[in-house]
């Protein structure tokens, strides 16, 4: 089975997105501080009716540190799948949804991130770093 076989795409959208900077001190010093933030990826699904799931993936871009002054950005991206009649095992589905929904939906949703983020007043974030999502659900398997 290829990957499109296994599921189709129904819908894809930002279901929520938050720039939070209370104020110009935050801004500030978060301008020069936003390189030491970190990329969280979160995601979590419900079942909807006949053979539908609902994937929100959720990215945060955070300060980890114990820092007073910080800004918070978030987006939770929704995609909805319909599942082929052929994927009956829990392991597959979780692939699907951990891993190959990942894979083919992260490019949209990064770079809704970083737009966010250049809009908000933050031009030189990158990230540099790409998510393997193949290898994250490898590692939680063991």
């Amino acid at each position: 089975m290829t990957m499109t076989e296994k599921y189709k795409i129904l819908a894809k959208y930002i279901k929520d997105m938050s720039s939070e900077t209370p104020n110009v001190e935050t801004y500030i010093f978060v301008k020069d501080y936003i390189l030491k933030y970190h990329l969280d990826i979160d995601i979590n699904s419900k079942a909807l009716k006949d053979k539908m799931i609902e994937i929100n993936t959720i990215l945060k871009f955070e300060d980890k540190q114990q820092n007073k002054i910080k800004s918070y950005f978030e987006i939770n991206y929704a995609t909805i799948i319909k599942i082929s009649d052929g994927i009956t095992k829990k392991e597959d589905l979780e692939k699907i949804i951990l891993c190959d929904v990942q894979i083919e939906i992260y490019p949209f949703l990064e770079k809704a991130l970083l737009d966010l983020l250049h809009n908000s007043g933050y031009p030189n974030v990158k990230f540099e770093k790409k998510v393997n999502f193949e290898e994250l659900y490898n590692q939680r398997l063991n």
